[in-house]
């Protein structure tokens, strides 16, 4: 079955090439962007990543993730009398953040 799907998809690209629907996209002979966390995730997650950030969408995850990340230095940098408030609130933007990523891995399933 892989060996007939992959002739269909050359088959595809070669009428595409033929017809001349390949020439004048955006990055044409440019080289494809360097994606080392790909590698790292499922095929499927790494294109709705990369179509959601075409878009300008960013999942609930990333943007806590990004917060937790601030809080985590909030924390370093506060002076003592604010240490215990800082890390309650980079405590609650972990948890959310693993709800969140919890919830993501659920749907992507």
């Amino acid at each position: 079955m892989a060996r007939d799907l992959r002739t269909l998809i050359e088959q595809r690209i070669a009428a595409a090439v033929a017809k001349g629907e390949l020439t004048g996209l955006a990055g044409e002979g440019a080289p494809l962007p360097e994606r080392p966390g790909d590698a790292l995730v499922d095929a499927g997650e790494a294109v709705a990543y990369r179509m959601m950030a075409e878009a300008g969408a960013l999942p609930e995850e990333f943007r806590l993730k990004a917060q937790a990340d601030a809080a985590r230095q909030a924390v370093q940098d506060a002076p003592e009398a604010e240490r215990k408030a800082a890390m309650a609130k980079l405590a609650e933007l972990e948890m959310r953040h693993a709800i969140a990523r919890e919830a993501r891995q659920k749907f992507m399933r």
